[in-house]
């Protein structure tokens, strides 16, 4: 699953940047830091003092002596912590931050890449900016209950619309907590804007938190890379096997919308040897769809429905659409 070379040289530029915007950041913590606490300045030269008689007691062995250099040390760093506590600071104030602590923003882990760069694989090759935007405002951090009524039942769930929401996340978040422990799919379903589009970016985004290469794809752009797998029929083929390769192998591959695409003999079979191929891998799958338990029956295969009711947890969301509700609220205020 290589990349273009210019693809490959983009990803490592913007690690650079990080970077350098790192080492700018840190460089502006301690001018702060330093102005306001100008005692700092002094620990530093004892400490880089300290170091240098640490090297030549090493060298002469005489250990005495080197380990009260090595505790006057800590002392100071002690204080040096101390006066930025007193100050408001945390104690890794002065320290560097990375955007990935993992590898440090070099993009590898000894020689293996990291999670983050296989992650900007994923973004270059399906341009799922859209996605990384969507997942800082459709997130479990604002998630609200406010728009799920509880004055009513619903038949088929025998729950308010709240009651059952509150089983939906409860169910979502166990499957992100046990991930990478047990194997399990998800299939999210309901009427439209109830909120499931809302939920897969929760999911997406707690998953890519927690160092997991996510795809998310509408099921027209799926069947739009599969058809052009199948039948050879891409200008630039080498993106598409590659696209094609990372649907299979991802960590979590989220399909939403299905059951928008026009749907015959060759979306059925694509769709099955997308879910079937990535269920023997054991790489889980996250389907969002308006149709019902009994339309996805009606429209899709049999092998389809048998995978599906199988192998993955089935949760209904019900109440009312979402979008209209905002809309409503925000022409009463006006």
């Amino acid at each position: 699953m290589a990349l273009k070379n210019y693809q490959y040289n983009t990803i490592l530029r913007e690690y650079d940047n990080r970077r350098l915007q790192n080492q700018y950041e840190l460089k502006k913590r301690k001018e702060e830091v330093y102005a306001k606490i100008p005692e700092l300045t002094l620990i530093d030269e004892e400490i880089i003092n300290g170091s240098i008689q640490s090297a030549k007691l090493s060298l002469s062995g005489n250990e005495t002596a080197l380990n009260h250099l090595k505790e006057r040390n800590e002392t100071l760093s002690l204080k040096k912590q101390e006066l930025l506590r007193k100050a408001g600071y945390p104690n890794h104030y002065l320290t560097m931050w990375y955007t990935c602590p993992d590898c440090m923003d070099t993009g590898y882990i000894e020689n293996e890449k990291c999670h983050c760069f296989k992650q900007a694989i994923v973004d270059i090759l399906y341009h799922q900016s859209n996605v990384r935007d969507s997942v800082q405002y459709e997130n479990f951090s604002i998630f609200s209950y406010d728009y799920y009524a509880d004055d009513y039942y619903d038949e088929t769930t025998k729950l308010t619309p709240l009651e059952n929401i509150k089983r939906v996340v409860t169910e979502t978040k166990k499957f992100i907590n046990q991930f990478d422990t047990s194997y399990q799919n998800l299939l999210i379903y309901g009427n439209t804007g109830v909120g499931k589009t809302f939920l897969t970016n929760c999911i997406a985004k707690e998953l890519m938190d927690h160092a997991h290469t996510v795809i998310y794809l509408t099921s027209f752009q799926l069947f739009e890379i599969l058809e052009k797998y199948k039948f050879n029929s891409a200008e630039d083929m080498d993106d598409i096997r590659n696209q094609f390769d990372y649907i299979l192998d991802c960590d979590l591959l989220i399909i939403d919308d299905i059951g928008t695409e026009m749907n015959n003999t060759f979306i059925n079979s694509q769709l099955y040897q997308c879910i079937n191929e990535r269920h023997l891998r054991q790489n889980s799958t996250v389907i969002s769809t308006n149709l019902s338990f009994d339309q996805l029956k009606t429209n899709y295969s049999e092998r389809i429905f048998s995978r599906i009711s199988s192998n993955y947890l089935l949760l209904k969301i019900v109440g009312d659409d979402i979008r209209l509700q905002k809309l409503l609220k925000k022409h009463s205020k006006s």
